[in-house]
């Protein structure tokens, strides 16, 4: 099993497109909204595969216009 640290696992999803900065990791895993990540003492590790999870869970299907995505609530 490959494990990435925050700065790995940034750059791994900016190889993916998607712009996410270790802080930003870390906000997210304070906050909550972000990938699954695992800790070993006070390392906090992701796996790639669940990079990819989260990447996918947040894409909407393909639309040819605005109006087709879901509304948000306010």
């Amino acid at each position: 099993m490959a494990l990435l640290n925050p700065k790995q696992a940034s750059h791994y999803l900016r190889e993916k497109g998607v712009i996410r900065s270790p802080v930003t990791l870390r906000n997210l895993r304070v906050k909550g909204g972000g990938p699954q990540f695992r800790k070993l003492g006070n390392n906090v590790f992701y796996e790639p595969q669940l990079l990819d999870e989260w990447i996918n869970n947040r894409l909407t299907a393909p639309v040819a216009s605005t109006s087709e995505l879901p509304s948000r609530a306010a």
